[in-house]
């Protein structure tokens, strides 16, 4: 088959940029594969593309903001602020979200393909799909989702503000949507009427080396938003652990505009020599196998990559109880939950882990659990859909 991936960016730092990877250099090895992207310079190096088939094609949203643009803009103003959210003024609002010579751009690009399927990478990737599906020449079109239900739509500062009855009414357009959980898939049938199904995403990299508990490490890794990953939690926790435990240490791998509260944090409980916070790296699978247990502090996600690649180095887990790690993690015999946004639960389930007493077996089971999301499995259940099953 034929197969177009419509994304923005895809040569830059990012869980979704690395799954896209992963996933379109699997699916080329029996797919003529093709990634549109508005990314402006060519980095195929990147994500090693250059070892596969995977083609790329280029498209520019950049124009002058002149009458069309202001046009649009008020029509989002009015719809958002003021209009009933309805189907009718959803169909409206479709006129002008997407700027209509952007539509045309995206039409041209797809109808020259002449595909068979083409996927929309992330919520405004997949309404942009949407609201052209009536002009584009191809067979099938999926949304591929890659945030929850909540962070779409319900968290303090949701991705899509104020277009939860646009998203559910625009989203029927497409064939298909792709969802990260089967709770989200429970979600987007309920809050939205919209059906969907469930790929999980597969494990990104390849292990190397493993967790000991010797080392004596609390790890965690990622970006450092605001009100996201709950670094500060974490530390506010390991302060407390760390009081009656001398011998650990904790380290957290990213970048972000968070970093000066997590350091400023860091200063006030006086664990300097103690809590160390590390840029990213290609190298990620150093910090894996250097640890002892991973942390998962998020107060949410959509499914988190570092969670089965922390696994796979056979890292047990603390997860805060959020509805993927609930999902995922249920009865697996790797983790210990605490309750989301509760510092001293964490304290208390950094105890438990200290004691080491099933480590080993945790361990061992942390890689089981890994070998579930092997990339095999996930191009079985895209193919699975490409021939409408």
């Amino acid at each position: 088959m034929k197969i177009l991936f419509y994304a923005d960016t895809v040569f830059s730092f990012g869980g979704v940029q690395r799954v896209l990877a992963v996933v379109a250099k699997a699916l080329s090895a029996t797919h003529d594969i093709t990634i549109l992207t508005t990314d402006t310079a060519d980095n195929t190096s990147m994500y090693d593309y250059r070892s596969s088939k995977v083609s790329f094609d280029y498209i520019s949203y950049s124009s002058p903001r002149d009458l069309q643009y202001y046009l649009c803009k008020s029509c989002s103003f009015v719809y958002k602020r003021l209009l009933p959210k309805n189907g009718l003024t959803a169909r409206l609002y479709d006129k002008s979200f997407f700027l209509p010579r952007y539509k045309k751009s995206l039409v041209d690009k797809i109808n020259a393909g002449n595909y068979d399927a083409v996927v929309g990478v992330h919520a405004f990737l997949s309404l942009h799909l949407a609201s052209v599906r009536s002009m584009v020449n191809v067979p099938l079109t999926i949304g591929w989702m890659h945030n929850s239900y909540d962070a779409l739509f319900e968290k303090r500062n949701p991705y899509l503000p104020g277009l939860k009855s646009f998203f559910s009414h625009e989203m029927r357009r497409l064939d298909n949507i792709v969802v990260l959980t089967k709770a989200d898939a429970a979600l987007f049938r309920s809050q939205l009427g919209l059906n969907s199904k469930v790929i999980y995403n597969p494990l990104t990299l390849e292990p190397r080396g493993t967790a000991s508990f010797s080392y004596r490490k609390f790890l965690a890794v990622g970006r450092f938003s605001p009100l996201h990953k709950g670094f500060d939690i974490l530390i506010k926790a390991f302060a407390s652990f760390a009081k009656s435990n001398s011998d650990w240490t904790l380290e957290i791998v990213g970048e972000g505009e968070e970093e000066q509260l997590y350091r400023k944090i860091i200063a006030s409980e006086k664990l300097g020599q103690r809590v160390r916070i590390c840029p990213f790296t290609a190298d990620i699978q150093s910090h894996y196998s250097s640890a002892s247990v991973f942390v998962l502090s998020s107060r949410w996600e959509g499914q988190p990559l570092v969670l089965v690649e922390a696994m796979a180095h056979g890292l047990p887990v603390i997860s805060s109880d959020i509805p993927v790690a609930c999902e995922l993690l249920a009865d697996n015999g790797a983790s210990v939950m605490f309750r989301n946004g509760d510092a001293a639960q964490l304290a208390a389930a950094m105890e438990r882990m200290a004691l080491a007493e099933d480590w080993q077996i945790m361990s061992q089971k942390a890689v089981d659990f890994s070998h579930g999301f092997d990339i095999g499995e996930t191009c079985s259940k895209w193919n699975g859909i490409f021939v409408g099953k």
